[in-house]
């Protein structure tokens, strides 16, 4: 074994130019798979009155079935991109997504919905990381983070698309348009990817991993099951119980078994990295918060203020103005991130104070206030956070970082539904419970914001490579052993 030297990561030279049109296509492709995870939501009314006719658990696994399966695949997804083809991965990811589509929009009983929902929900985890590498690939280092800035607010705007494509359907049209729509929509996007979007080198060195691939996963859906479902069977309930103690042996076996092979899919001692460890918690954090107002929003505007469906959908639209426009200033501030990402975080737990002293007297003007505090605050820290995790990885594994980092999103947008409908469900009524559930999730949000600046490092440490005959190659911050 090779004495440690002491050795930066080294930057990864651009395959290619990013042009416009692939960038735009790229941020496309997100913005349409993270819709899809809101958009059924105002759905809910209809279709628990459709010819279907779901019960409350089929109804409930029509929503979670794309989460799920969406947040479980995509560590590995994203290193199935590094390791065969990210364009492939693209592209593939396409296809599934559609074919879930064409499922769900002709499903003729609950089980076929939700088999359509959990293959496009496999389809989008092949979509997220391959885009963000495909981006990370072709971009030069000195405009990786304006590139990653955009990709960020696609993510961000699929959520908001969700909600108003979601409302637009629910008040004019059948539920079916909706998937029916995303047919076409994704054959579009594979045709423009296949136009704009080159092919980036494959990584000989990221490695699938059947067998942790397979614990990681099951242990993830363990684990987002009982999130996802806890608040509708009981946190105490066998089933939940089953659900989190089933994640827990799995992950832990997982842990063993990455510590041990010699080519792990995720190897644990990557988060020895403060600043990864930081920037996941904060992409969490970022998530849970933004989620938890989703998931009150729709009931709060058409429950309490008695907005249609439709309206619903546009009222939350104040939310893309800070998405849109603070990534610019987060760019030019990337040099000082842990000041951008505290003060965004920040700035989401405090407009969710905000937020939380809504009632029915409530100006919508007012109530937009706080949606433009939120909004500015997801613009300003998710780059940085997005920069974090990625550059926090060696090069060759940019698809996996995105899995990575994409799965610590799902993860906390499903811990701020879970946590905001357990408070709600405590209450006799939204309006008694939606004060309380917010401010909870503030104060959370504000706390972890806290732990994630004094964790987060300023300048990259000096690294120690570890090197063996078969190239593998972990690194970690000087010191650490």
């Amino acid at each position: 074994m090779p004495s440690p030297a002491q050795t930066p990561i080294p930057e990864p030279a651009p395959d290619r130019t990013l042009k416009r049109s692939t960038l735009l296509t790229l941020c496309a492709c997100v913005l349409v798979a993270q819709s899809m995870v809101a958009a059924i939501n105002l759905l809910i009314p209809q279709l628990s009155s459709s010819s279907l006719h779901p019960s409350h658990t089929e109804l409930l696994w029509m929503v979670d079935a794309y989460v799920i399966v969406f947040a479980g695949l995509l560590i590995p997804a994203g290193a199935l991109g590094d390791r065969h083809g990210r364009k492939g991965a693209l592209l593939a990811g396409l296809a599934l997504f559609a074919a879930g589509a064409a499922t769900s929009a002709l499903a003729q009983n609950p089980a076929t919905l939700i088999a359509g929902r959990g293959l496009s929900g496999a389809g989008a985890a092949l979509i997220t990381p391959a885009t963000m590498s495909i981006l990370v690939h072709l971009s030069a280092p000195e405009h990786r983070s304006r590139a990653l800035a955009s990709w960020t607010l696609a993510l961000g705007l699929g959520g908001l698309a969700g909600n108003l494509g979601g409302g637009l359907v629910g008040q004019f049209l059948s539920w079916r348009a909706l998937f029916g729509a995303m047919v076409p929509l994704a054959a579009l996007l594979a045709l423009t990817v296949t136009l704009t979007t080159p092919r980036t080198a494959r990584s000989a060195r990221s490695n699938l991993d059947p067998a942790g691939t397979v614990l990681l996963t099951t242990g993830l859906v363990a684990l987002l099951f009982g999130i996802i479902e806890g608040p509708a069977y009981g946190w105490t309930s066998p089933r939940i119980v089953t659900a989190f103690a089933a994640a827990a042996v799995l992950v832990a076996a997982f842990t063993r078994h990455a510590l041990r092979s010699p080519a792990p899919l995720l190897d644990p001692r990557v988060f020895a990295s403060p600043t990864l460890r930081a920037a996941t918690l904060g992409t969490a954090t970022g998530f849970f918060g933004l989620f938890s107002l989703f998931y009150v929003n729709s009931q709060y505007l058409q429950g309490i203020k008695g907005y249609g469906a439709a309206v619903t959908g546009v009222a939350i639209v104040p939310l893309t103005i800070g998405m849109a426009l603070v990534p610019k200033l987060a760019v030019r501030w990337s040099h000082r991130p842990r000041a951008v990402i505290g003060t965004g975080l920040a700035l989401i737990g405090l407009g969710l104070l905000g937020a939380s002293t809504a009632d029915a007297g409530t100006p919508y003007w007012t109530y937009a206030c706080w949606l433009l505090v939120i909004s500015a605050g997801t613009g300003l820290s998710m780059p940085a956070l997005t920069v974090g995790v990625v550059s926090s990885l060696p090069p060759h594994q940019t698809g996996l970082g995105s899995g990575l980092g994409t799965s610590a999103r799902e993860l906390g947008a499903a811990l701020g539904v879970a946590v905001t409908g357990t408070i709600l469900a405590a209450h006799p009524d939204l309006g008694h419970g939606m004060g309380p559930a917010l401010r909870t999730v503030a104060l959370i949000v504000l706390a972890a914001t806290a732990v994630v600046v004094v964790g987060h490092r300023t300048r990259p440490p000096v690294t120690r490579t570890i090197a063996s005959e078969e190239e593998r190659v972990l690194s970690r911050p000087a010191g650490q052993s």
